[in-house]
């Protein structure tokens, strides 16, 4: 564990994607997420500075172990992770997951016009230019603003962070818009721990996520 932990990293890294963290509780492989919870007002408030110590020790640990910068850090806009980033790697971008953004703006439409609705929103995060994307955002402002007024207000307030990919030259925009990489590692690490219900140990799960990780790396093999 402590050999791991303490391995050195690179100098700068281009991008950084941050979905969630893996978390020890009880034997129980745990993944904090930021949810409403039906618990008092003061409990609830001790969880967030719990994540959020949590979220800045993460970023800080990666500066002790030899990151100086991050370019771009892609993330789902969890409470608080912009914020951590930011004060450890004062000159990182934000940017936050389309993919995530489109998925939260589609519960508030009723499944007869979900598909019109992404495929107007599409308009937005594929256009060509910044432009472009505000003069989609304005067109979906006029079609949908009325019958759905959440969607717009969740964009407009994050207007910054989600459009920060079009700094960039559109082959390489889906690389950084998204936190689908991340997730997608993250699902293939619970196929193996999935398969124990508990762990005896701390250092019991991170070998099962140590070991995991040296399998994905691994290039596919034909038997």
């Amino acid at each position: 564990r402590d050999l791991v932990r303490s391995r050195g990293l690179g100098d700068v890294y281009k991008r950084q994607w941050q979905l969630c963290v893996f978390g020890i509780e009880n034997g129980h492989l745990s993944l904090y997420r930021e949810k409403a919870r039906e618990e008092k007002a003061s409990e609830r408030r001790l969880w967030e500075r719990c994540v959020n110590r949590l979220r800045f020790s993460i970023c800080s640990d990666l500066k002790k172990r030899g990151v100086r910068n991050v370019f771009i850090a892609c993330h789902d806009n969890l409470k608080g992770l912009g914020y951590a980033i930011n004060a450890v790697f004062s000159e990182a971008k934000q940017q936050l997951c389309i993919v995530h953004q489109v998925r939260n703006s589609a519960k508030f439409v009723p499944w007869k016009d979900r598909k019109a609705v992404c495929a107007d929103l599409k308009k937005i995060y594929s256009a060509v230019n910044l432009d472009a994307a505000e003069y989609a955002k304005e067109e979906f402002r006029e079609k949908w603003d009325q019958k759905y007024p959440s969607i717009l207000r969740s964009w407009d307030t994050n207007w910054a962070e989600l459009t920060t990919f079009f700094a960039y030259p559109e082959q390489i925009r889906h690389l950084i818009y998204t936190t689908n990489r991340v997730e997608a590692y993250h699902r293939m690490v619970r196929k193996f721990t999935k398969a124990k219900a508990i762990f005896p140990t701390d250092d019991s799960i991170r070998k099962v996520v140590y070991l995991s990780l040296i399998h994905i790396s691994e290039p596919t093999r034909p038997y």
